[in-house]
């Protein structure tokens, strides 16, 4: 860009014109290659002035040639949400750091595998629970003790004192093995937990997630939560088509926080997340944050 600039003031002497043209060209054409030979030389002095113009007009172009390539260079080589007036807004979605499945011990089967006639699940369970998102604040009361939950402390998520005895001695009839869980809560308020219960075999988490998540309703409200019904809206593609999948919402009037939950059978494993929002808890997070525990489980 400075060369070009400059150009124009070195034109006044007669050397750039010389030094442009082949160093074996006959002297008449390095003084003017548009004259005529039969012809006297016009004065230089009526020549300059055209030279000079046309010079810096050629320049010009130049400049402004390179000014609008690089525009446009800069501009394509931004994202969208970085130009002004083509921003896309955000669809709600957090920002999860990308998931990794943790490794499988060596010779064990995936747990939708043909062979895992159990579906068991042989990576740690702890390293399948999903991460918060980024920006997010952790809730340290659920990372348990060495990473494992206390039953009791998963109970304490539904409101009724009898149902949760009876849904804690259904869980020790049925071999409940381990509770890993995490939670957070993200800057619009939003309070996520997600618990998963492991136990010996498939079977049984199916038959319990039929008892715990029929279609209909929860057959027991969570704490804070007043009427649940089924979210006829969540599409079936947030979850692993190979796990069972039931999820509700509280309808409205609802209190201070709206309640959403959602139940996945995943071979040994039932996931249970829960979200719940003052103002009201919104659609894309909780599918999204349901479509993604089970792609950890798969």
């Amino acid at each position: 860009m400075t060369e070009q600039t400059q150009q124009p003031e070195q034109t006044a002497q007669p050397e750039p014109v010389v030094q442009d043209a082949p160093p074996d060209a006959p002297q008449d054409v390095l003084a003017s290659p548009l004259q005529d030979s039969t012809q006297p030389p016009a004065p230089a002095k009526k020549r300059r002035p055209l030279l000079r113009a046309a010079l810096r007009w050629t320049a010009a172009v130049v400049v402004f040639a390179a000014v609008g390539a690089g525009t446009a260079y800069g501009i394509t080589g931004m994202d969208r949400t970085d130009v002004p007036g083509l921003a896309t807004h955000s669809d709600g979605r957090w920002d999860y750091p990308t998931l990794v499945k943790p490794p499988l011990p060596s010779g064990s089967p995936a747990p939708f595998d043909e062979r895992n006639t159990a579906g068991a699940h042989y990576a740690d369970l702890r390293k399948l629970v999903l991460p918060e998102p980024r920006g997010a604040a952790e809730d340290k009361k659920l990372r348990g003790t060495d990473g494992w939950l206390e039953t009791k402390d998963f109970l304490a998520e539904y409101a009724d004192k009898d149902a949760r005895n009876e849904l804690g001695r259904t869980l020790v009839d049925d071999g409940l093995r381990h509770v890993a869980a995490r939670g957070w809560t993200t800057p619009d308020g939003t309070h996520t937990r997600v618990y998963l219960l492991q136990f010996n075999t498939a079977a049984v988490t199916d038959e319990l997630f039929q008892d715990l998540a029929p279609a209909s309703a929860p057959h027991q409200q969570l704490r804070g939560a007043g009427t649940s019904v089924f979210d006829v809206d969540h599409p079936i593609r947030a979850h692993d088509p190979d796990m069972l999948c039931t999820v509700y919402v509280e309808s409205k009037p609802y209190g201070a926080e709206q309640v959403r939950q959602g139940y996945l059978s995943a071979g040994d494993v039932l996931a249970v997340i829960v979200q719940s929002r003052k103002g009201g808890a919104r659609a894309v997070p909780f599918r999204q944050t349901v479509a993604l525990q089970s792609e950890l489980l798969g």
